[in-house]
């Protein structure tokens, strides 16, 4: 019989006014949050994480380990990890070349149409 693994839960938070994603992702020796910027100073880090603990997203024993010296808690300051890749930034020119094109295809044929049934 297989037994199926699941992957851990995945939250992500965004701060608009700080221009910043945040990803948390509880393991079972630890956390691991990845930021998308450094926006966040050492206090309001650890107001994060003990407000992570006290709404169940993380575990309660990781609420006070952020100055441990476990290493429980592991804050990553990852800008490349939430940029698209190169495939879909590839699918995102072709769609939008499409639209731009239709786009241009349709206002050029209604001109048409206006031009030569609206003289008469």
């Amino acid at each position: 019989m297989k037994t199926h693994t699941h992957p851990p839960p995945c939250h992500v938070f965004d701060f608009p006014r700080l221009d910043t994603v945040v990803v948390v992702e509880p393991f079972a020796d630890g956390v691991v949050i990845r930021a998308s910027r450094n926006t966040f100073t050492a206090d309001r880090k650890a107001c994060f994480i003990r407000e992570l603990a006290a709404e169940g997203f993380i575990g309660e024993e990781y609420g006070s380990a952020w100055f441990s010296a476990s290493g429980a808690v592991r804050w990553i300051v990852d800008a490349a990890g939430f940029m698209p890749d190169a495939a879909h930034l590839a699918a995102t020119r072709r769609l939008m070349l499409r639209l731009i094109f239709s786009a241009a295809s349709l206002w050029a044929s209604l001109m048409g149409f206006l031009l030569v049934h609206g003289a008469g």
